[in-house]
């Protein structure tokens, strides 16, 4: 962290409790500089309890600086009275809380907000109630809306093992629980059982294996043209909720409610995980001495220019910063996709056997020919039972990285396409997306695709990823399974990058219908998602020709 030298002493109150509209207190520790002054003040409530060490220092930082900072245990949480239900009275909560702190005699009545995770998507529902002393949000690392990251009508595995952290007032230890073997627990609903405690939240979340308005209730994604504030959007290209940050930023610029709003957003996107700015490494992979940035000052120079009206440059340099990987250097843009992108098309292309990284499975910008002796189709088979695994710890900390898949690569049920060795650099910056045709013995199956870097010396990089449920493949409304042996077209929303492939690289992609345990395994039955335990193998064929031309699409940079 820079050198940030402090301008006030700091006073601490704590255990300061605050009521909400329904009658009960929750529990905030108030950072503020001393003195008869007012100050604009930074509002963040957690789930993650807010006495810890990192959250005294940051506080403190902010305070010298000459806000008052407001740290909060959400509902049912730590020192906070109620009960802690994810997500479902953080709008209104957010709200009474901000302008609690708005009608202090130190604050000047501009509120902004902060934090990562949990807390960067609470800010949003909380802006969606317009409390109206709140001028401006920092949103890092921010979940979507339901099914938009995991689009498989269920919660992710690990989702079990965040719902055993925060049950409770205090955090439960996940150390010591053999989260794999749950995981593999069936039908999905009964896997809180195995962890020796009931989470009915779970089981709720089980049975709305759909977008329904129970999940609705909690989304902001589709509510974009009602904020009206200026927001600094940041995330990492290896954040597992990475998909939300860029989304957001977007959507905003796009759909936002001002023409002010809409020119008012920032986008800070750093070759991090879901621990942003913590380490110059991902896993083993090494970023170099730029990854780490002054990011509270940063975060500083937003919050001094709206919300105590500095005049400082933020708003006159472009909106987005970037971290490129493979160069590891950053670069301003002016919008996200940047608008200079060449998007193209890479076909798979294969002699019928892409199966392994030992197959004949290539990709290129032509179109599969068959008279060049190419087949029109790959086969493997998809066992559940027998599930294709993603590279990742157990706990719910971090899911993936950029994790070396050449190992996995070895298994038939994972189709393998690459380049040629690049005989120049390639940028690939922007969201990927895949289109897939494809045909299941199930009635309902997934796939997953995988973008990746070949390097020379064999390591294969994971860059990003994404997948489809079969019975979703129209939207994640109106689920409706497949006929067995026909021919469907997919999107797969394979998320963002931004990597160059160094020449003597090659780039890959594969094609599976597993990716265990970042997703729950399809068990191709097309029953009831939550409830089922039987399993069939199916037998899945991925085509590639002039009439169902499967390709990567690709947002080619020029160099």
């Amino acid at each position: 962290m820079a050198n940030h030298s402090p301008k006030h002493k700091v006073r601490i109150d704590r255990d300061v409790r605050v009521p909400m509209r329904d009658g009960i207190t929750l529990s905030a520790d108030i950072y503020r500089p001393e003195g008869e002054e007012t100050y604009p003040a930074i509002v963040v409530r957690t789930p993650y309890l807010k006495g810890q060490t990192f959250i005294h220092k940051r506080a403190s930082l902010y305070a010298e600086q000459g806000y008052a900072v407001m740290y909060m245990d959400v509902r049912g949480r730590g020192d906070s009275d109620g009960e802690f239900i994810p997500y479902r009275n953080e709008g209104i909560d957010g709200y009474d809380s901000i302008e609690w702190m708005a009608n202090q005699p130190w604050c000047n009545g501009a509120v902004g907000t902060m934090g990562g995770s949990y807390l960067g998507r609470i800010q949003w529902l909380t802006a969606l109630q317009k409390p109206p002393h709140l001028k401006a949000m920092i949103c890092s690392v921010t979940p979507s809306d339901p099914f938009v990251e995991w689009p498989t009508g269920v919660p992710t595995p690990h989702h079990i093992c965040w719902l055993h952290m925060v049950s409770g007032r205090m955090m439960q230890n996940v150390d010591v629980i053999d989260w794999e073997k749950i995981y593999e627990q069936l039908p999905l609903s009964s896997m809180g059982e195995q962890v020796g405690k009931k989470f009915p939240l779970w089981e709720e979340e089980c049975e709305h294996d759909r977008l329904d308005d129970w999940w609705k209730q909690i989304s902001y994604q589709d509510k974009f043209d009602q904020i009206d504030l200026p927001i600094l959007h940041i995330s990492g290209w290896y954040d597992d909720e990475q998909i939300g940050t860029p989304l957001n930023f977007h959507g905003v610029t796009q759909h936002g409610a001002s023409e002010q709003t809409r020119a008012s957003q920032k986008l800070l996107m750093g070759p991090w995980g879901h621990q942003i700015n913590a380490s110059t490494k991902v896993g083993d992979t090494e970023f170099g001495p730029d990854a780490l940035i002054d990011l509270e000052g940063y975060q500083l120079r937003f919050f001094d220019y709206w919300l105590k009206k500095e005049e400082n440059d933020l708003m006159e340099e472009p909106p987005v910063d970037i971290f490129i990987m493979g160069e590891n250097v950053w670069r301003k843009e002016q919008e996200w996709p940047l608008a200079r992108t060449n998007w193209q098309k890479f076909y798979l292309h294969s002699k019928g056997k892409a199966n392994s990284k030992f197959g004949d499975g290539w990709l290129s910008r032509e179109l599969p020919d068959a008279e060049n002796g190419e087949a029109e189709v790959d086969r493997y088979q998809y066992d559940p039972a027998n599930p294709v695994p993603f590279i990742t710890e157990a706990t719910s900390s971090q899911i993936g990285g950029p994790d070396d898949y050449s190992a996995i690569e070895r298994r038939d049920d994972v189709l393998v396409y690459s380049t040629e060795v690049l005989t120049e650099d390639v940028e690939v910056t922007g969201p990927i997306k895949m289109q897939l045709f494809a045909a299941s013995s199930a009635t309902d199956t997934d796939y997953m695709v995988k973008l990746l870097d070949v390097w020379p010396n064999g390591v294969v990089q994971r860059l990003t990823d994404g997948m489809v449920r079969a019975r979703f493949r129209k939207g994640m409304e109106h689920p409706e399974l497949i006929e067995p042996d026909k021919v469907y077209e997919y999107t797969v929303d394979c998320w963002n990058t931004c990597h160059v492939f160094k020449k003597g690289h090659q780039i890959r992609i594969e094609v599976a219908s597993s990716a265990f345990p970042k997703y729950d395994r399809n068990l191709n039955t097309g029953e009831h998602l939550g409830h089922g335990s039987r399993m069939i193998v199916a037998d899945q064929t991925i085509y590639h020709n002039h009439q169902y031309p499967s390709a990567v699409l690709l947002p080619i940079i020029p160099r």
